[in-house]
């Protein structure tokens, strides 16, 4: 197979086995992430060869550094919607293959779309993730539908404000068709970056075809839409290989649109029913391996988002939190219908947090961290390299705390049990009383009180 120019393959496969940094090496390049202007391959590939307990907790906390200099303490929270399963590809780590014979094949309505859309709005959420499988079940026309009806929904007074997309690959004219839809960000998972692995995991279906694949956020970029998320499923190729891999990905998307991925997702091999390779994992990724991923990504892209799923552990979850991750599912469900039927029999894989969304909001707000429903960057047009215009010299934080701490206190004040509340202000007062800026404070003030008085949607 030709390998793609951008990607190299043998290149970073040559990088991603190099040998673990001396001090004196790791010092020099953590000394570098923490300028903020982010790494090379070949720094990251050093940071991906570390193994030593100490030199990780050492890229551990420039990671933490990093995270808190351009996030603060804000994490924004979103559910995945699946609207059906139905699949035309033989992907042998998904439980919704197409040779699956164990599962049952279900394509949600759109008055079961409404149904689900309800659901998630009475427990607070505002972004949602709309899911299906790749199949003709699913025409442009059916997503269409589908956003038009779940930006419909209005639930005593409450709407879902923002809708990103997980969904098959599109042509440049159909991402045009689909950017009028007022989506978030569209993403898609290369899974693998290395052909050879992709072609033997992929044996059949229209996602078999790698350079189809690699090349969507191209095809989607230069259809105008303004944010991407990439990701790939850590467990098929080597770890290292893949995350250099993602930041060529991401390399080539700024050279020819001048704006990287918006975010990237990590996402971990879990048990999914019907797929024996899930239960013996190719490329096993332990916890240490996977934290240092998180760390690398965070010091070497740093103003792109890290998206990190229920597939963890609660643990596991909010330890990461500190160290990278910027935004996270809570209360998911990945099965058809799974937010108002209590069976899960056609779920895609399975869980590893299991907790109540107020449960994980709670937890964070433990931790110090303001849950954010923020959606104000899409609806002001804070997108795409506009969005990296006011990051990358650390402005975009004027905006992402008070519309985090608005958006969180709406939560508060309509949907949250009274101790959640209460901690919730409290910490939301606190961050409020530390912040340094006088007009960022006073923004957050004034907002609070229309919050207060009943006002909702406020954001600047």
């Amino acid at each position: 197979m030709d390998y793609p120019e951008f990607l190299n393959v043998s290149e970073l496969k040559k990088l991603a086995s190099r040998r673990a940094p001396d001090q004196v090496e790791m010092e020099a390049i953590l000394d570098k992430a923490l300028k903020l202007k982010g790494l090379n391959t070949e720094e990251a590939a050093a940071l991906l060869a570390v193994r030593d307990e100490k030199q990780i907790r050492l890229i551990m906390d420039a990671a933490e550094k990093a995270k808190e200099t351009i996030y603060g303490k804000r994490m924004v929270i979103f559910a995945p919607l699946y609207s059906g399963n139905h699949c035309s590809n033989n992907c042998l780590y998904c439980g919704f293959r197409k040779d699956n014979k164990d599962i049952a094949r279900r394509k949600l309505n759109q008055d079961e779309i409404t149904q689900q859309t309800r659901m998630l709005l009475k427990e607070g959420h505002k972004r949602l993730l709309l899911l299906s499988g790749e199949s003709g079940h699913y025409p442009l026309a059916y997503l269409k539908e589908s956003l038009k009806t779940i930006y419909s929904v209005n639930e005593e007074g409450a709407s879902i404000r923002r809708v990103n997309v997980e969904i098959a690959p599109l042509s440049v004219d159909q991402f045009k068709e689909l950017k009028e839809c007022s989506i978030g960000t569209y993403i898609c998972f290369q899974e693998t970056y290395d052909p050879d692995l992709y072609r033997k995991y992929h044996i059949s279906g229209p996602k078999s075809n790698y350079e189809n694949r690699l090349f969507v956020m191209h095809r989607a970029m230069e259809a105008g839409i303004d944010d991407v998320g990439i990701g790939a499923l850590f467990g098929l190729g080597d770890h290292r290989f893949e995350v250099l891999a993602m930041m060529r990905h991401a390399e080539e998307l700024e050279r020819l649109y001048g704006c990287g991925p918006h975010t990237v997702s990590v996402p971990r091999i879990e048990p999914a029913p019907g797929s024996e390779l899930t239960e013996n994992v190719p490329f096993p990724v332990d916890d240490d391996a996977f934290r240092t991923i998180i760390a690398v990504i965070r010091l070497s892209l740093p103003y792109t988002g890290i998206i990190l799923s229920t597939r963890e552990s609660a643990e596991l979850r909010q330890e990461l939190f500190r160290y990278g991750v910027s935004q996270v599912s809570a209360g998911s469900k990945t099965s058809i219908g799974g937010y108002t039927e209590k069976e899960a029999e056609n779920q895609q894989f399975a869980l590893g947090d299991h907790r109540s969304m107020e449960e994980v909001l709670a937890d964070m707000v433990g931790m110090g961290f303001i849950p954010s429903f923020c959606t104000g960057c899409y609806r002001k047009g804070r997108v795409g390299q506009d969005f990296m215009d006011l990051a990358k010299p650390g402005l975009i934080k004027h905006y992402c705390l008070p519309n985090g701490i608005v958006s969180f206190a709406e939560y508060l004040m309509d949907f949250a049990g009274e101790e959640t509340r209460q901690k919730g202000f409290a910490l939301i007062n606190k961050l409020t009383e530390e912040e340094s800026d006088s007009v960022v404070q006073g923004n957050i003030r004034s907002s609070l009180e229309k919050i207060t008085a009943g006002e909702r949607d406020i954001y600047l």
